[in-house]
């Protein structure tokens, strides 16, 4: 089993078979901590003790960065979620590997492509995943899908 996860509060976590079939996903899930939104560590702790039968053999985990224009807050955000996300993994004694965005992006041939390229590969990918269907939800658990494939490919090397 790989894990797939795009990290902060808007990503997704994807369990996939080594042989591309998908299995299970979690929109990251969030709590309010005053105004601001932050990964909720418990909950994605709570998916991976659900599927623990089906225990992930390696994680491959977006690696982030700052973006230009971005703001200071959302800064420290997006990479308070991804650190949590990192511990988790850590402490939940799954193997994981950084993947910068524009690796997994040239392996699935999306670079120079729209943002939304990602999403209409993964549905072409998984045509019965519904939830691909949704914009924001949907580009989510498609990057997810498509840094999990990135690993696949990694592993069956």
């Amino acid at each position: 089993m790989i894990l797939g996860i795009d990290p902060g509060c808007t990503g997704a976590i994807v369990l996939m078979h080594n042989d591309y079939r998908y299995v299970a996903h979690l929109l990251m899930p969030t709590v309010k901590v005053g105004t601001k939104s932050r990964v909720n560590g418990a909950a994605i702790s709570a998916f991976l003790r659900e599927h623990k039968y089906r225990e992930p053999t390696h994680a491959y985990l977006e690696q982030v960065g700052a973006m230009p224009g971005q703001g200071v807050s959302s800064m420290f955000t997006f990479g308070h979620a991804a650190g949590l996300v990192e511990g988790v993994l850590q402490g939940s004694g799954i193997p994981y590997t950084l993947v910068t965005p524009q690796t997994w992006k040239k392996r699935a041939g999306l670079i120079g492509a729209d943002k939304d390229a990602a999403r209409s590969r993964a549905i072409q990918l998984y045509p019965g995943l519904r939830v691909l269907d949704l914009k924001g939800k949907g580009q989510a658990l498609a990057d997810a899908i498509l840094i999990a494939r990135f690993g696949q490919k990694l592993e069956a090397a």
